[in-house]
């Protein structure tokens, strides 16, 4: 992925918790949780409804429980200033922490786009060490990426992508590995502004709502893919100038890696489909396909699917 050189970047949006998340730990055995005391298993891809991309609490370590708390103001949490420097499309193509804002950069611009009058922009993409706390409650690394709708914000440690997805779970470490997830974060964003995650009420199982949930944030991470390099910024400027097969490659290798079979089998030696929580790695790739080359909100309506 190349970003135009001449395009500006908005880092207002992306800010960095640094070490700790902004205040306290995580209780022993803490999860994050969302109003109606729906749990969230963290993870590749654990919804639930925060919706954590990698079900790594669950699979790898960590637990469950804990509770909600009052949103934090994001906007009065200090901020390492970490993407201060980040002013230009040729910075992202010099620095990876550069790269993450012209994503979301990006994102914001195709579906600012694509819903019009019912698009807002998440409150924030935050990158923390160790922990941080949300309005949906504190999570540390364990969990993996992920949206949290009380606060309308994503969450990620960096760390996740070498230390996680490629050396416990055995996925790629290509440079579109990253814009995949967070594509896939801001596809639960869109589900909570289109009102989906209120369909969600079977947890588990292959056909599950919340199966379906997963799949539809992966369509629309393809949506966005199909339309990153004609997606134009307030200025009429492109701000991706080149998607590869190998960028694409790489997203659909990384859903392979975080289908729940794959996942299960890793770290269990067997697999267990009533408890999936995000779909197989088969699901996971195909509804991305589905999403970069039909690129329709129509087209990634998995609960309306008869098979998945």
């Amino acid at each position: 992925m190349r970003f135009n050189p001449k395009a500006r970047l908005d880092p207002g949006r992306v800010r960095d918790a640094g070490r700790g998340g902004g205040s306290g730990g995580l209780r022993g055995g803490a999860g994050l949780r969302i109003p109606g005391g729906l749990p969230v298993g963290g993870g590749v891809g654990g919804v639930v409804l925060v919706v954590a991309i990698f079900l790594v609490v669950q699979f790898v370590g960590g637990g469950s429980g804990g509770g909600l708390g009052a949103a934090p103001d994001t906007a009065r949490m200090a901020d390492s200033e970490r993407y201060a420097g980040c002013d230009t499309g040729a910075d992202a193509n010099k620095d990876p922490d550069c790269r993450r804002v012209g994503t979301e950069n990006s994102l914001h611009d195709f579906w600012s786009d694509e819903l019009g009058a019912d698009f807002r922009p998440i409150s924030r993409l935050v990158t923390f060490t160790g922990q941080v706390s949300t309005g949906c409650g504190r999570a540390g690394s364990e969990v993996g990426p992920f949206y949290c709708p009380v606060d309308e914000s994503v969450h990620l440690d960096t760390s996740f992508f070498d230390a996680v997805l490629a050396r416990q779970l055995g996925g790629p470490s290509g440079g579109f590995v990253e814009p995949y997830v967070l594509a896939h974060e801001y596809g639960h964003h869109v589900q909570n502004l289109l009102g989906t995650m209120g369909k969600v009420r079977t947890q588990q199982g292959p056909r599950s709502d919340a199966v379906r949930l997963e799949l539809q944030a992966d369509c629309y991470a393809g949506m966005w893919a199909y339309a990153a390099t004609s997606t134009e910024d307030a200025d009429g400027e492109v701000l991706i100038v080149d998607l590869t097969e190998q960028d694409v490659s790489e997203a659909l290798a990384a859903a392979e890696a975080i289908g729940d079979d794959r996942i299960q089998q890793r770290a269990r030696g067997q697999v267990t489909p009533e408890t999936w929580t995000h779909g197989s790695a088969k699901q996971r790739m195909a509804w991305f396909r589905t999403g970069f080359e039909q690129g329709s909100l129509e087209s990634c309506d998995t609960f309306a699917a008869a098979a998945l």
